[in-house]
């Protein structure tokens, strides 16, 4: 597994870890049931503090992307809890949205940079709905769901008026 840490990065080492290891799953660099190295020899070789390997690998753990096996360590195990990775996912979308709309980037760049995204990992669309409806009638689809125009306008910070998502 090959790991590259920015040690003059603002963001936390522990997270640069994290995110590549979450990248090497999303990519098929690493694959379910695949070992990851042991804390000591990951923070040997990439010269961090053992203790950080242990925080990134807990909170991969948490998240569920591994699981820890007691005979071989910790393996590439994502869980295929759908509704709490739609949560999650949303929620950090949400901070990202936030941070694009206040960049003036347009909305049409940003489906753009998903789509192209999914591509880069190999990620398949979910199959057209057997109506054969067109998704765009109904309002924004989000994850496949449809949402009403309602449901789709809650989430533009701009009409919020404070510049953050609507709850």
């Amino acid at each position: 597994m090959y790991v590259e840490i920015d040690f003059n990065s603002d963001e936390a080492i522990y997270q640069q870890l994290r995110d590549q290891i979450i990248l090497g799953i999303a990519t098929s660099t690493l694959t379910e049931g695949q070992v990851l190295p042991s804390v000591r020899q990951l923070a040997d070789d990439i010269g961090i503090n053992m203790h950080t390997v242990n925080k990134t690998y807990t909170l991969l753990k948490q998240e569920g992307f591994i699981k820890v096996d007691r005979r071989r360590g910790c393996v590439v195990a994502v869980d295929a809890d759908e509704l709490r990775a739609k949560a999650d996912c949303e929620q950090d979308l949400r901070v990202i949205l936030a941070e694009a709309i206040c960049r003036g980037v347009p909305r049409s760049d940003v489906h753009d940079m998903i789509d192209r995204i999914y591509a880069e990992y190999g990620a398949v669309d979910e199959p057209e709905k057997p109506d054969g409806g067109n998704p765009e009638e109904n309002g924004p689809s989000i994850g496949g769901k449809q949402r009403s125009n309602q449901e789709a306008r809650a989430f533009d910070p701009r009409e919020s008026g404070d510049g953050l998502p609507q709850q």
